[in-house]
């Protein structure tokens, strides 16, 4: 049995988070949640309260025991991107781009 849980617009680049969500890739849930404790990065913190809701959902939802759960898979994709402008040499602008993206963690059995 598959379980997800989705955190969506979350204010940072997909390619942050990518380099974390890889971690966990295929892991025991149990164990990935212990890595990302330890990881010392803001994204890393957004997937694991992200894990641990997927978690909450297996055991609420369905009766899963979170020691035979896996992460299946999971996924940093792009969000939509806030266009601001900076002033730049001879009065033209700049464009500043801020991204976000949605975190997906499927867990199964």
């Amino acid at each position: 049995m598959e379980v997800q849980a989705i955190t969506r617009n979350v204010r940072m680049s997909a390619q942050k988070m990518r380099e974390v969500v890889r971690q966990i890739q295929g892991m025991n849930a149990v164990q990935a949640k212990a890595v990302l404790a330890v990881v010392p990065r803001k994204s890393a913190r957004l997937v694991a309260k992200t894990l641990q809701s997927a978690i909450a959902n297996a055991e609420n939802n369905n009766g899963l025991k979170p020691e035979s759960l896996r992460v299946k898979e999971a996924v940093a994709g792009t969000a939509t991107t806030i266009k601001r402008f900076t002033p730049k040499a001879r009065g033209s602008a700049g464009p500043i781009l801020k991204r976000s993206c949605h975190i997906k963690i499927v867990l199964s059995d």
